[in-house]
C-alpha cells in the first residue's frame, strides 16, 4: 500500500473503533451523563497525523452517532463535535509543533482544560435548549454535576491517552499502516554529516536511523508517573461522587 491509502486504512480504522466505543462503552458517572472512551482514539488519530485527522474522525463519529445512537440530534452532533474537537485537536496541534513527550503532555493537559471551560459554556448555554430544564436549573448542576464529570472525563482520556498512545502505534508500525518515526533533529544533522563525509558507510548510517526511531516509542516511565496519578485522581473523584 502507498502512504495515502495507508492514511485512509489507518483513520477509517480508528473512526470504526471510537464509533463501537461510543455505542457500547457508555459507564454513568455523574446523575444522568455518561462516560465513553472514543476521545482516547481520536486524539491519538490527531497525535498520529495532526489535528486535522482529529477533526475529521470526530466529524464521521458524531454523524454517525447522531443517526444511529443519540437523541438529541443536530445540537447533540455540535456538542460531540466541540467536545472532542477541543480536546484532541488542541493536543495535537501543540503536539505537532513540540513532538516531544513534554509536547504531547502539555498538549494533553491543555486539551483537557479547553474542554472543561467550552463544554461549561455550552452546558449553561444552550443545554437548556434540548434538555428541558430552565437555565436556572442547569446553573444549580454547573458546579455539581457539569464540573466534575467534564473533569473526570477529560482526566481519563489524557491519562489513557498517555498509556495507550506508544503500544498503539508500535502495533500500526507493525502492522507496516503508519511510518517509522524520524529521528530527531540533533540527531538527523548528525546523520546526515556523517554520511557526507563517510559516503561508502551509507547503510550502516541508515541503520542508525532505524535504531533512532525506535528509541522514540520507548516506555517514557515520566508518562506513565503522570498518567498513573491523573487516573487515580478521577477514580478518587468518581468514589466521592458516588
Amino acid at each position: 500500500m502507498n502512504c495515502k491509502t495507508k492514511k485512509l486504512t489507518t483513520i477509517g480504522m480508528l473512526c470504526a473503533l471510537a464509533y463501537i466505543a461510543a455505542a457500547i462503552g457508555r459507564i454513568p458517572l455523574v446523575l444522568f451523563l455518561k462516560y465513553d472512551p472514543k476521545d482516547i482514539i481520536i486524539v491519538i488519530g490527531g497525535l498520529i497525523y495532526g489535528p486535522l485527522a482529529s477533526l475529521i474522525i470526530t466529524l464521521i463519529v458524531s454523524f454517525a452517532q447522531m443517526i444511529t445512537t443519540s437523541q438529541t440530534g443536530i445540537l447533540g452532533f455540535l456538542m460531540n463535535v466541540i467536545s472532542s474537537c477541543t480536546f484532541a485537536c488542541t493536543a495535537a496541534f501543540i503536539y505537532q509543533k513540540k513532538r516531544k513527550a513534554a509536547g504531547a503532555v502539555i498538549g494533553l493537559l491543555c486539551g483537557w482544560g479547553g474542554m472543561i471551560a467550552v463544554m461549561m459554556l455550552w452546558n449553561y448555554y444552550i443545554a437548556p435548549i434540548y434538555m428541558g430544564y430552565s437555565r436556572e436549573e442547569i446553573a444549580k448542576l454547573l458546579l455539581t454535576a457539569f464540573l466534575p464529570f467534564n473533569c473526570i472525563k477529560g482526566g481519563l482520556n489524557a491519562g489513557f491517552t498517555m498509556l495507550l498512545y506508544k503500544p498503539i502505534v508500535t502495533a500500526l508500525r507493525r502492522s507496516n499502516l503508519i511510518e517509522s518515526a524520524p529521528p530527531d533533529n540533533e540527531n538527523k544533522e548528525r546523520i546526515r554529516k556523517n554520511i557526507v563525509d563517510n559516503p561508502t558507510n551509507k547503510e550502516n548510517k541508515i541503520s542508525e536511523i532505524n535504531k533512532n526511531s525506535n528509541k522514540k516509542i520507548q516506555i517514557n516511565k515520566g508518562i506513565f508517573g503522570i498518567a498513573f496519578v491523573i487516573i487515580l485522581l478521577c477514580i478518587v473523584m468518581i468514589y466521592c461522587l458516588k
